[in-house]
């Protein structure tokens, strides 16, 4: 009996039905590479077997290798000896192999999605036919979790399809579409998916060849192979300038891909199928993996699920929606609510406004419509979900109300008034405010409970993360609510409790104004720029300060020193806000320019007049340095929002700065950072900035405590394993 995989026979041909039980969709473990192994062995041993199919019972064939078993994979390679790390992992080469080469044929029927480890079972079958239909992908993005295909599939498909053609795919993890697969020869046929089975059996009976094209003597690697050949070294020397280019070095798993192929296509399938599995050994002794496959995929799947939900609170949905205030914040809240079939009254003072906000969502939508991505009958009855206007009357009936108008405590308090006069009594009412303290504006509110923080980033259609934040007196039915919202729209959601700026706007706002104090103190801002992209954040500090608008920087600065009094702590980089708000008047992006000037039809450059105002010195300090005050700048932070309770587990800290901010994905985030330096040591060289370059780089009591007891945020590898 097999647990895993269900085994029927059709008189000469067998059958293996993919069904990984309590799971909605399939996915390797090593219960079903033994039961694969062992099934393997029945179907080559049983004489009126002709071959065999494999198939799924799900609607997807299979998503990939169970994240959790590689993450303990990961987790214990530093806690066995080479030659252990490297049987485990090539394990599911050996029984990958095992198929291809047993003497029977094996088909594919690849019913639906098939990825990663889905995929490269696929690959090691001998003929392999897809389901019709243009939502099915297929693809190998294991480099995307910090690891290379593990299972033949850097050698595999460069076989089928050669190296030129297979390095992007590999190196970026894309997918195929089920006709752009058959025409690299990834699959054999593509037909409609109730014929799916019926042409595996067909091929097994009929053709049924049970060698594969590179077992075979003569075979040669589609468009050239070898260290000699012109077409190969050029793409390589192309390929590896192009991936330092993207990756600057930080993800091991593409130099590692590259290395696999290079290697490995030039040799035997069985040493090179060797090669690529100790390629992935070697990548599961880094960091990476591990911080990458918790945040990136277990934690974020996590919140995706709502883990942070009151599980006694009945789930509820939003049908009618009211957006205060068509900015692109409002019209961008309102086109996704719309997506997801909300019907969405978005409000500005001025129709005109109103309308414009609607537009966006319409511009937006008409490109999908060129790009064959969706119907124009779909796009017209998205935006007939949104009614633009300026009668607060309108709002009546709306489940949930959120106001993206101006920083403003009294503009925002008036909108709340305004709307509480039309709402249902069972309406919540959020704040897309990135800054202000909910408590303090829930104030202008009859009823506080039912008052919260959903803050969206920008660009909405695009930014995968929305912030929830609970006032004193936000309730558990009203966080249940709005976190049933954002799952809605298909977001990420992370809670975090109140203060100013929240989570992610305090930590994020480290990143620029560490940039600006290096500035003031004579730091080349071209060797600051660049340093931060090293760091691996996904834009420079004064490329991100510029887009945010330095101008809402002072405004914040401003705010919060009026807000706190004689408690403000001054910011080396307040001065500079300062300068270029009150004097010099570059604003930021919007205005053209800021601290860099953007002219018209050029490409956009630092401002050359930064050396007259901030001129370098003579000394100026290596890229390791300001790359380490960049990140641990805002680490410090992270931590010190969770000593004060603002986030209050590391899991919501860690997604809320990768997936809010783009804190350096390769890192698994700012907390999982920390532990791969080592509590103690981050401890010792924050101390060390702090006495050369102030108090916001002191680390918290909580951190000090940490590398007193020896603790860690995350569980270290040898708990995680057990």
């Amino acid at each position: 009996m097999t647990s895993t995989i269900r085994f029927e026979t059709d008189n000469d041909v067998a059958v293996l039905t993919l069904d990984l039980p309590g799971r909605s969709m399939n996915l390797i473990t090593m219960e079903m590479i033994r039961e694969l192994d062992a099934l393997v062995d029945r179907v080559a041993g049983d004489e009126k077997i002709k071959g065999a199919v494999i198939t799924s019972a799900k609607p997807a064939f299979m998503a990939g290798a169970d994240l959790a078993m590689l993450a303990g994979l990961a987790a214990k390679a530093h806690s066995v000896s080479r030659e252990e790390l490297l049987a485990a992992v090539f394990e599911f080469n050996r029984v990958f192999r095992k198929l291809e080469t047993c003497g029977k044929p094996f088909a594919a029927a690849i019913n639906g999605l098939a990825m990663g480890g889905g995929l490269e079972l696929c690959l090691a079958c001998h003929y392999r036919v897809v389901a019709d239909d243009k939502k099915i992908q297929l693809g190998l993005p294991e480099v995307k979790v910090g690891l290379l295909p593990g299972a033949g599939g850097t050698q595999r498909l460069v076989r089928l399809m050669g190296v030129q053609a297979a390095l992007p795919y590999l190196l970026q993890g894309r997918s195929f579409r089920p006709q752009e697969a058959l025409g690299f020869g990834i699959v054999h046929k593509v037909v409609p998916a109730a014929g799916l089975i019926d042409e595996a059996k067909r091929w097994i009976r009929e053709q049924g060849d049970a060698v594969q094209p590179w077992d075979k003597k003569g075979f040669k690697v589609p468009g050239g192979e070898g260290s000699m050949n012109v077409k190969v070294v050029q793409t390589f020397m192309a390929g590896t300038a192009m991936t330092r280019k993207e990756t600057r070095d930080n993800y091991p798993a593409a130099q590692a891909i590259l290395a696999a192929v290079y290697e490995g296509h030039q040799l035997p399938i069985d040493t090179a199928i060797k090669v690529e599995s100790r390629y992935f050994a070697s990548l599961l002794l880094g960091p990476e993996p591990v911080n990458m496959i918790r945040t990136l995929f277990v934690n974020k799947g996590e919140a995706d699920k709502l883990v942070r939900r009151p599980a006694d609170v009945p789930k509820s949905k939003v049908t009618k929606l009211g957006v205060l205030g068509a900015g692109m914040m409002g019209a961008g809240i309102a086109h996704v609510s719309a997506l997801a079939g909300m019907e969405v009254v978005l409000l500005d003072m001025k129709i005109e406004a109103a309308e414009k906000g609607k537009s966006h969502a319409a511009q937006s939508l008409e490109k999908e419509v060129r790009r064959g991505r969706r119907s124009k009958e779909d796009m017209e009855a998205i935006l007939n979900r949104i009614h633009a206007t300026t009668d607060f009357a309108d709002l009546a009936g709306c489940d949930l109300v959120i106001e993206a108008v101006f920083e403003d405590m009294k503009i925002k308090a008036d909108v709340t008034q305004k709307t509480e006069a039309v709402l249902l009594e069972t309406a919540i009412f959020a704040s897309n405010t990135s800054t202000l303290p909910i408590t303090g504006l829930a104030k202008a509110s009859k009823r506080p409970g039912q008052f919260i923080g959903i803050h969206f980033f920008s660009p909405v259609e695009k930014m995968p993360l929305v912030e929830i934040i609970m006032g004193k007196e936000t309730s558990k039915e009203t966080l249940a609510r709005a976190l049933d919202y954002v799952q809605q729209i298909r977001k990420t959601p992370i809670v975090v409790n109140d203060s100013r700026g929240f989570y992610t706007s305090r930590c994020f706002g480290t990143y620029p104004t560490e940039a600006i104090a290096m500035l003031k103190e004579g730091v080349n801002p071209a060797l600051i720029e660049n340093a931060g992209l090293q760091a691996g954040m996904a834009v420079g500090p004064f490329a991100v300060a510029d887009e945010v608008s330095i101008e809402l920087m002072y405004k914040v600065q401003q705010a919060t020193k009026a807000a706190l009094g004689d408690a403000y702590q001054p910011h080396p980089a307040d001065e500079v806000a300062e300068l270029f708000v009150t004097r010099l008047g570059r604003l930021g992006k919007k205005v053209g320019k800021g601290f860099y000037d953007y002219p018209e039809g050029g490409k956009k450059h630092l401002w050359p007049g930064l050396a007259e105002h901030f001129p370098p010195r003579a000394d100026q300090p290596g890229v390791a340095e300001v790359k380490k005050r960049l990140l641990y700048r805002q680490a410090v932070e992270v931590v010190r929002c969770l000593e004060e309770n603002v986030v209050t587990d590391p899991a919501d800290a860690d997604v809320g700065a990768i997936f809010g901010w783009g804190f350096a994905p390769h890192t698994g985030g700012p907390l999982s950072m920390i532990d791969t330096i080592g509590v103690a040591r981050f401890v010792a060289e924050c101390e060390e900035l702090a006495a050369r370059h102030g108090e916001r780089f002191a680390p918290p009591k909580l951190l000090r405590d940490m590398a007193r007891e020896g603790r860690t945020f995350y569980p270290a590898p040898a708990q995680a394993a057990a």
